[in-house]
């Protein structure tokens, strides 16, 4: 089916918590047609991001070594992948800093119907 094809995107989520990771990567394989690949630090997902050239990417706010807004920066840089849409999720999401870049934010726990609207918005 060509047309199922077209709307597959490819998400990559930044989740250094396996629990939540793990949901939120059930949720979009089971609700939406995308690919999720899941990275748990900044350095897996800045390879996997270059070599993936991901729809969207979902990144949590606390990660080990790098925040959420760090990776976000150092994404930015790279040409093929500065358009992106951009999901972050956090328990305390740093507002300014999202307001600044326009990302979207969205608190933890997170309300699994909005996370999914959210996804959809994105990638339309």
């Amino acid at each position: 089916d060509r047309e199922h094809t077209r709307s597959q995107k490819l998400v990559l989520l930044v989740e250094d918590d396996p629990n939540i990771g793990e949901v939120l990567v059930q949720v979009i394989s089971q609700e939406t047609p995308h690919q999720v690949l899941l990275k748990t630090d900044g350095a897996g997902a800045l390879a996997a991001a270059q070599s993936q050239k991901p729809d969207l990417f979902i990144l949590d706010y606390h990660l080990p070594r790098m925040t959420g807004i760090e990776l976000y920066d150092r994404l930015q840089v790279i040409h093929e992948l500065s358009n992106i849409p951009t999901l972050m999720i956090s328990a305390r999401l740093p507002i300014h800093e999202l307001a600044k870049r326009k990302i979207t934010g969205m608190n933890k726990p997170i309300d699994l119907d909005d996370f999914l609207q959210t996804i959809e918005a994105l990638l339309a």
